[in-house]
């Protein structure tokens, strides 16, 4: 047998007498999800898998052939089917009950550290699982908004890129018109004071509407008095240049060349004006990206490493913009400045903080308010995550990390998330504690600043 032939053989001979064989043909259910699960099986023959819902449709998350150990094993805290077990094939094994366990302990240690082994690596194979089916059905939620965060200044990008097309034609055509105009020494240095001023945009996000309005207006009339073609007055409105300037142009130059000239002026205006507009959406998206990689650990090698907690929750937060602004919640963030770096998993972490602000958003108000504090706490960085949402019953609270328990309606939550942050977290040696009322709910995250002792996973999670 692949997985307890090196077990002695008068401890085989044991199990054998103590086990039932049993045989189902290809299609039949060992095991039903939620039944429970009381006996150990031995696969002699064919080949059986479990498929397990997570809200998204049964999917096969482990297969057992002929070799291998399956159902229930000593010391699993398993107690019911995380999903059904089907016969892919003809399948006959062993089935050993539970109630013989106590006496498999004693009478047969080599055979129980074999079965250990497996119970072991199936844990890790859940858990992986489970944490990549929270990763990828979190992403999805957070596609959207991304989505969403990088069509708007995309869109700025290629909007500004076409209108800079037409702007450098402009700027091409009146410096052709003032090639042609045979300018003087003087007329090029007056005109060229203008395009200097020119040169510093108008702070437009400080100027309100009704004042850039008011500017536009006063342009138009400047235009229409000097009978230049009042649509310069926009491009105009996007430069410091005051009234009087155009005034000193106006008396320093031939009128016949002063229209040519603002047409070069206002052409550069707009150019400078549609560059800067591209040079921020490309920061924007490129922040946007640097968060994505960040939150994900994206071409970073596997095993624990010096986090950055404080930025691993601007990262999420980030990530999550677009979901708080569509429900206008304000969410705060403030970290200790003089935090340190602690060792561990940064793409586990923050997957920690995503479902932590994901639910937390989910629980606040419209116009509500997130909260999101990390400092350190004797021997602990504690990061804790606020909302003002109307607070978890009493009664929930001690099934909040419960797998596949969700108080979210069907196809919104697996009720994995919170399971799975409590695994990541024990897996740093630290701990999450909850305090809720109507009105404030709190989540903390405890972890610990010394050295860790990463734990293995095993079936339940961690106690």
């Amino acid at each position: 047998h692949r997985t307890l032939g090196s077990a002695p053989r008068p401890q085989l001979a044991w199990l054998a007498a103590h086990g039932t064989v049993r045989r189902y043909p290809a299609g039949q259910p060992v095991v039903v999800e939620g039944q429970p699960i009381t006996d150990l099986s031995v696969i002699f023959s064919g080949r059986m898998s479990i498929r397990v819902d997570r809200g998204t449709g049964p999917r096969k998350v482990m297969e057992w052939r002929a070799g291998d150990v399956a159902g229930l094993l000593p010391f699993s805290r398993m107690r019911a089917a995380p999903g059904t077990a089907v016969a892919d094939e003809d399948l006959e094994a062993l089935f050993v009950p539970s109630s013989c366990f106590r006496d498999l302990v004693r009478e047969c240690f080599d055979l129980t550290g074999l079965l250990v082994h497996v119970m072991l690596d199936r844990a890790r194979i859940f858990m992986s699982s489970d944490l990549q089916v929270e990763k990828i059905l979190s992403l999805g939620r957070l596609a959207a908004g991304l989505a969403h965060e990088l069509n708007n200044p995309a869109s700025a990008v290629a909007r500004s890129a076409a209108m800079l097309d037409a702007c450098l034609t402009d700027v091409e055509r009146a410096s052709e018109a003032l090639g042609a105009a045979g300018l003087s020494p003087g007329d090029v240095e007056a005109i060229v004071q203008v395009r200097r001023a020119c040169g510093t945009p108008a702070p437009r996000d400080n100027l309100t509407p009704l004042e850039r309005a008011d500017r536009e207006e006063m342009l138009v009339d400047w235009l229409e008095r000097h009978g230049i073609d009042a649509r310069l007055a926009e491009p105009l409105a996007d430069s410091t240049v005051e009234e009087q300037a155009f005034d000193r142009l106006a008396r320093s130059i031939d009128p016949a060349i002063l229209g040519p000239a603002l047409r070069w002026v206002a052409a550069i205006c707009a150019t400078r004006r549609l560059a800067d507009e591209i040079e921020t959406a490309a920061s924007r998206i490129h922040h946007l990206v640097a968060a994505i990689r960040g939150f994900t650990y994206m071409d970073q090698a596997a095993g624990p490493k010096s986090v950055d907690v404080a930025q691993g929750l601007n990262d999420t937060l980030t990530v999550l913009r677009s979901k708080a602004r569509s429900r206008t919640i304000a969410v705060s963030l403030a970290a200790d400045p003089d935090l340190l770096p602690i060792e561990g998993f940064g793409g586990e972490l923050n997957q920690v903080w995503a479902n932590l602000l994901d639910n937390a958003l989910d629980a606040a108000p419209e116009s509500g308010h997130v909260e999101v504090t990390a400092k350190v706490e004797g021997a602990f960085l504690v990061v804790r995550v606020v909302d003002d949402g109307p607070g978890i019953p009493a009664d929930v609270q001690p099934r909040l990390f419960e797998p596949f328990f969700t108080t979210k309606p069907i196809g919104v939550g697996t009720g994995l998330g919170l399971d799975l942050a409590r695994r990541i977290v024990s897996r740093h040696d630290g701990f999450i504690e909850v305090d809720s009322v109507p009105g404030r709910t709190e989540f903390r995250v405890l972890l610990p600043l010394g050295p860790h002792r990463w734990q293995e996973p095993t079936e339940g999670g961690p106690s």
